[in-house]
């Protein structure tokens, strides 16, 4: 059985992770500091011997009932706090991808088909390593000038999630790694909320290098990096693509359209399931955004746990 201090550590991520994200999982029915709770009930082991504490059974869960909330109740009621928290999390890996699964919106209707006009003219790279190679030498638009580094992408070669981004920022150009920083970490708690860690997904973005002082990457920029997106996408074949801000989901779905007018639809680029959803950065410069970002998160869990 896992210690009381990791079995509050798993709660009180979880709770983080679904406070970031605005899901519903941390309302409280009551007014409670479950971290004071945990503490003021967890004490520093003692030399003497201690009776021991009967065993709590699981809180089962009910209907729109976080896992705070129960906590509050619980709290209220008498019982430990860290007694139930441990029972209610004993199962806490699981907790991102039940979250995920509960009470999700509908997978929306068709979208936008694309089929890439340079899917049959690009080059016939053999292996995500070779592409990588070629975008750091890559001389073909003017960001090259300006880069430190380039940032080809990065993640599981046969993952079943591909998240595309519109460009590397300040951190990845210096690190040539994509989504690190701030938004990276919102990231990596956005696929962590849908069981999907970063290691078996695969990130990349629209440009490969970053655009001076993070400007919009222009039409031509675009076109000389789509063709090593489309194969990184042929040779990953993922069963769900993820785009990542309307820069990024104009580019691959070769429309100008709002955000707005790209979300909740699933649209098919090269035959892959598309979901269009807000850009970490934008949920950090605007938090009202994370609850209809998460609905978009669940409709990709929803695709990746279809048999078709």
């Amino acid at each position: 059985m896992r210690s009381r201090s990791t079995v509050s550590d798993a709660m009180r991520h979880y709770l983080e992770l679904q406070q970031d994200l605005g899901g519903d999982e941390v309302i409280f029915d009551a007014p409670v500091d479950v971290r004071a709770a945990l503490r003021a009930s967890d004490p520093a082991p003692r030399a003497e011997t201690v009776a021991p504490v009967a065993p709590v059974a699981p809180v089962a869960p009910r209907s729109g009932i976080g896992l705070s909330a129960q906590v509050a109740r619980a709290t209220a009621a008498g019982r430990p706090a860290a007694a139930v928290a441990a029972a209610a999390t004993e199962a806490a890996p699981d907790r991102p991808a039940a979250a995920a699964r509960q009470g999700p919106p509908p997978i929306p209707g068709p979208g936008l088909t694309i089929v890439s006009p340079r899917s049959a003219e690009m080059p016939a790279w053999a292996s995500l390593d070779e592409i990588a190679a070629i975008v750091r030498e890559c001389r073909k638009c003017p960001l090259c000038e300006t880069r430190t580094h380039a940032v080809p992408g990065e993640g599981n070669p046969s993952a079943r999630l591909m998240v595309v981004g519109e460009g590397p920022g300040e951190s990845e150009d210096l690190s040539g790694r994509p989504f690190v920083g701030r938004a990276g970490d919102l990231l990596n708690k956005m696929l962590e909320a849908i069981a999907v860690p970063r290691a078996e997904a695969f990130i990349a973005n629209v440009v490969k290098c970053r655009p001076p002082k993070n400007r919009v990457p222009l039409p031509d920029e675009r076109q000389a990096c789509l063709p090593y997106l489309g194969r990184q996408v042929a040779l990953v074949q993922p069963k769900v693509l993820l785009a990542l801000g309307g820069t990024a989901a104009e580019a691959m779905l070769g429309i100008k359209k709002s955000l707005g007018a790209l979300r909740l639809q699933v649209h098919s680029w090269n035959g892959i399931p598309l979901i269009v959803t807000y850009h970490p950065a934008a949920l950090l410069r605007n938090p009202d955004w994370k609850r209809p970002a998460w609905d978009d998160l669940r409709i990709v869990r929803q695709l990746l746990d279809r048999d078709t």
